[in-house]
């Protein structure tokens, strides 16, 4: 199937989505929500490392592309809680892949790292 975009194209605007979801920060807010909605602070609990106003912008830009939805609850404080959409659930498998394919092959990275650095000595 011929799609009408390229991303080898440097001006093609799937260029802007590619670098929002292989931000990190992106990969693990997508990772936490693939099992069940959460609260800005229990996602600020589980990516450790992630400021508010990181975590904040994240969820916006996610939100903007439709890969997250924002549910306000009337209670005091308001209550958030954040949600894969449907179109964010599409990216389940390719997200856990990614981010748990980094905690399988650490060990391995970090050999090749060493020996790359003994040769380039």
């Amino acid at each position: 199937m011929q799609h009408p975009y390229d991303v080898y194209e440097d001006k093609c605007p799937t260029r802007a989505v590619l670098n929002r979801i292989a931000d990190k920060w992106s990969l693990l807010v997508l990772d936490c929500l693939q099992h069940e909605p959460m609260r800005f602070n229990q996602l600020r609990k589980v990516i450790k490392g992630v400021s508010q106003k990181v975590l904040s912008q994240t969820l916006k830009k996610l939100e903007r592309d439709g890969l997250v939805s924002r549910k306000a609850f009337a209670t005091v404080p308001v209550t958030v809680e954040y949600a894969l959409t449907p179109l964010g659930s599409t990216l389940t498998d390719a997200v856990a892949g990614l981010a748990h394919w980094a905690e399988r092959h650490m060990d391995d990275v970090f050999a090749a790292q060493q020996a790359y650095d003994i040769k380039q000595a």
